[in-house]
């Protein structure tokens, strides 16, 4: 299950395969396609967990107005992953909270 038309991003670009890691699990994915639609077809629903109540969230509205999607990507907490392209070699991880930067 992929997503051809983003509402966004418009019409994806080739398929060119590339690998992410998620969460130390490799994932396959689309180059540019956004990296919460890789997460999707690879089975991946729970992107972060709510600070207060840890609740997991996931894609909501899939165009970047929320924050549920928000996962450390390379480092970098708070990305919002239904508008963020993949790209060969990401590291993705799963966001607990407010999210905090990675250590090299």
């Amino acid at each position: 299950m992929r997503i051809e038309q983003h509402p966004i991003l418009g019409p994806l670009p080739g398929a060119r395969e590339v690998t992410l890691r998620v969460d130390g699990r490799v994932v396959t994915a689309r180059e540019g396609e956004p990296i919460a639609a890789a997460l999707a077809a690879a089975g991946i629903r729970v992107h972060r967990y709510t600070a207060k109540r840890s609740e997991a969230r996931g894609i909501l509205c899939a165009i970047g107005q929320c924050t549920d999607c928000a996962m450390i990507v390379n480092g970098v907490a708070n990305v919002r992953t239904c508008i963020t392209p993949v790209a060969d070699g990401m590291v993705v991880e799963t966001q607990r909270g407010v999210g905090r930067r990675s250590e090299p």
